[in-house]
């Protein structure tokens, strides 16, 4: 071994998090579409304005619970850093 083993390709570092990254955003819309596959009552070539309007409020509603749950946890994670440095001071 070269001593190359303990530091990793920045390529394949990049690689790792962009296939990361699909991978939340397709686990993203299997949940939303589980969720809000409620809101189709037929299916057919044509969706009529209820749907539609039920489609568009249940993934706002997701996207804005996602992202308050996602503020929500960095919060927590921020506050035990700061008590974590106080306790360690």
């Amino acid at each position: 071994m070269d001593g190359q083993g303990a530091t990793a390709d920045p390529r394949l570092q990049q690689f790792i998090e962009v296939e990361s990254q699909k991978q939340r955003f397709q686990q993203l819309v299997h949940q939303m579409t589980e969720v809000c596959w409620k809101c189709i009552d037929k299916p057919g070539p044509k969706m009529d304005s209820r749907s539609e309007m039920c489609l568009v409020n249940c993934v706002e509603r997701f996207i804005d619970t996602s992202q308050f749950i996602l503020n929500r946890l960095e919060q927590t994670q921020r506050s035990r850093g700061s008590i974590s440095e106080t306790m360690s001071d």
